[in-house]
């Protein structure tokens, strides 16, 4: 005989924590295992709470690279990067490689402290509440962020964490900054909180409409010539990779890529016309404009590289379909036939579907086309790169060659690897674009690093190199294989070009002494390579172990060699 509790069902137990310790089982629940970040005063609650958790700190050597490292993971990892500082500069330390999420709408989440709330207005140490006349770091984040917030309180708690997953997962992606007054994460809180929060991996992706799908199909059919431009959209999902690839060979339709969209397609196939923009070798830009009579933008933006500087006529007399997950930015540029949004991993694969009984078009001789319009370009004297980059277009070959596995490029030089790496499957190529930061290449390879086992090299000029080079001893201190490809030409480059070529000749602040970089290597404790002829090029895969060393590759260029590209009008 079973006996009734007259009492009724006994209340649910819940747990007391700290704010502090939330915010670590709240990073858990992100699925963030790793924390790039510096300790301070005001955040050594946090920092506490690490003992004994699931997330492993990585200490940084400036704030900015730590914002920088959590983008890099996050952009190979398609999870979400964090990083963590200390209140007032520790914060503001972050504002470039917060920024640097933002444009390129990584997830990328900072916990930040702040001044106990009891001196608010009265000038404490470091304080950014903005009151009395303090930094307001509210303000300085709030154009670069999805999200911020300034935890002043707990009861509101459960709220923001909704928040934060929202822009972070679930709603239009991009970095969220949390800051959290030190006295705020010593108080209690019920571990209920993290029960409301929204579950991951659920999100909903909605499906196209299938008469939005035949509408395209139906221009595809209709075309005689056409023409896909992949951007970035289509690099962040395998389905639409894969569909796009499909696509194109059952057609025979070329495909180029915008720069953040390289790696969308084989670029050693023969209907690859590789990457577009003003940086480029210009066949895409000769093909859209001689051959094609109808454009498929997949989720590319028309920006300043893709539109040639917004050049007028340059889709005249021609179909433009535009697809894009993001509204925004539909016809923003140039109006379209067919506008559409969609996420890209669901259209690619339906509209690949639609399109299969579908006759081919005539495959171009990409091969040819290519030929004749370099000898038009060197006929001319408009050739981008003369005989003098040579040694650098063979160095990429090279990188080709020796790694069958595929290679993890951060860019921020762009110029080179833009047109002389052939991306494949098993290769991410990661440009610096969006807020085109020097110092970036460093420390996101370390962030990339941790999440692959791929080879992982940054590339970067000598100027930009001086700006993040002390991360280097991040990577030292934990381990993290790394290879920097540094262009040592002793100027910043773009500015020189640029006041050779606009300026007649006057240089100012453009050209400077480097330090010896074997010296350096040393001093890190790392392997040096210089490489000054193309002998050397083939020597370094014998000298170096470039899967698991940390490696400083020196590649000498002439200063006096410049691109032939115009960057502004």
């Amino acid at each position: 005989m079973s006996v009734t509790d007259s009492r009724g069902p006994r209340p649910k137990e819940t747990t007391r924590i700290t704010v502090s310790q939330l915010v670590v089982r709240f990073l858990e629940h992100l699925g963030v295992d790793t924390l790039f970040g510096m300790p301070g005063a005001h955040i050594l609650p946090v920092y506490d709470a690490l003992h004994g958790s699931g997330v492993r700190s990585i200490l940084v050597k400036h704030e900015q690279g730590a914002a920088f490292m959590a983008a890099g993971l996050a952009r190979v990892s398609g999870g979400v990067g964090a990083c963590i500082t200390t209140a007032g500069p520790g914060a503001s330390n972050l504002a470039t490689g917060i920024a640097h999420a933002y444009a390129d709408r990584l997830p990328v989440i900072a916990i930040t402290a702040e001044a106990p709330t009891r001196v608010f207005g009265r000038g404490g140490l470091q304080e950014s509440s903005g009151e009395g006349g303090s930094i307001n770091q509210t303000a300085l984040f709030s154009g670069i962020t999805r999200y911020h917030k300034l935890i002043e309180r707990t009861d509101y708690l459960a709220t923001v964490l909704n928040q934060a997953v929202r822009h972070l997962l679930l709603d239009e992606v991009g970095p969220v900054v949390l800051s959290i007054p030190v006295n705020v994460q010593r108080e209690e809180v019920s571990t209920e909180i993290l029960e409301a929060l929204p579950a991951l991996g659920l999100v909903h992706r909605p499906e196209p409409a299938p008469a939005t799908v035949a509408a395209c199909a139906d221009l595809l059919a209709q075309a005689r010539r056409p023409l896909v431009l992949a951007g970035y959209g289509c690099t962040q999902s395998r389905a639409a990779r894969e569909a796009l690839q499909s696509l194109s060979d059952r057609l025979k339709i070329p495909v180029a890529t915008s720069l953040k969209g390289k790696g969308a397609i084989d670029e050693r196939l023969p209907l690859a016309l590789g990457s577009t923009g003003v940086t480029s070798l210009g066949h895409a830009r000769q093909y859209l404009e001689r051959e094609a009579d109808l454009l498929l933008m997949l989720g590319a933006g028309y920006n300043e590289r893709t539109s040639y500087l917004w050049q007028r006529g340059l889709l005249e007399g021609k179909t433009l379909i535009q697809v894009d997950r993001n509204s925004s930015q539909l016809e923003k540029v140039y109006r379209a036939d067919l506008a559409i949004q969609a996420d890209l991993g669901r259209f690619l694969p339906a509209l690949d579907a639609a399109c299969r009984s579908l006759p081919p078009k005539q495959a171009p001789d990409l091969a040819a086309f290519k030929a004749t319009c370099d000898g038009e370009a060197a006929a001319r004297g408009e050739r981008v790169f003369d005989e003098r980059f040579d040694r650098v277009k063979a160095f990429f070959g090279l990188l080709e060659a020796h790694f069958d596995e595929g290679l993890v490029l951060i860019d921020d030089n762009i110029l080179f690897a833009q047109n002389w790496f052939r991306t494949r499957p098993q290769d991410l190529y990661i440009p610096n674009t969006g807020a085109s930061s020097l110092g970036h290449a460093i420390p996101a390879a370390i962030g990339a690093r941790l999440k692959t086992g791929k080879p992982v090299f940054a590339i970067l000029g000598d100027g930009g190199f001086q700006m993040c080079c002390m991360e280097i001893m991040t990577a030292v201190n934990y381990k993290i294989p790394l290879n920097i490809l540094l262009f040592n030409n002793q100027t910043l480059g773009l500015i020189r070009k640029n006041q050779y070529q606009q300026f007649a000749g006057r240089f100012l602040d453009c050209d400077f002494v480097n330090p010896d970089f074997a010296l350096l290597a040393a001093a890190f404790g790392i392997r040096h390579f210089r490489i000054a002829d193309e002998a050397d090029g083939e020597a370094l895969f014998q000298r170096l172990d470039l899967r698991s060393g940390i490696n400083l590759i020196e590649f000498i260029l002439d200063r006096d060699a410049y691109p032939n590209y115009v960057t502004h009008r």
